[in-house]
């Protein structure tokens, strides 16, 4: 049984994992360039910025999970202010989440145009 708290992790996995996979065939085979600045000099390294991409995106979708944890369990005193950081949390996510298919989306065009 899946919790649905669970959802947003495991679509922030699944996107990165994509992201990960289409932009190694891009490189790899179609001639394309990473644009992150921060892996640019990283992605003739295959296994490196294989490992880089898939432990950054398991973290920060673990980032959810545990955040999602803590402000649940915060003490009923800290009401407001735990509800507020949890709704931010939620829009902080469905951003990157968004980024994440937008990045999707963009590596898809380049590979298929």
């Amino acid at each position: 049984m899946m919790k649905k708290d669970l959802i947003p992790s495991l679509l922030v996995i699944l996107l990165g994992a994509i992201d990960c996979i289409t932009t190694v065939l891009g490189t790899v085979y179609y001639g394309a360039k990473e644009i992150n600045p921060f892996m640019v000099g990283i992605v003739s390294n295959l296994g490196a910025f294989v490992f880089i991409k898939i432990f950054a995106t398991i973290f920060v979708a673990f980032t959810y999970i545990i955040s999602r944890h803590i402000l649940l369990r915060m003490p009923k005193e800290a009401g407001k202010s735990s509800a507020r950081s949890l709704k931010w949390l939620k829009v902080v996510y469905l951003g990157l989440i968004a980024f994440l298919a937008l990045v999707v989306i963009n590596n898809l065009i380049i590979l298929l145009g």
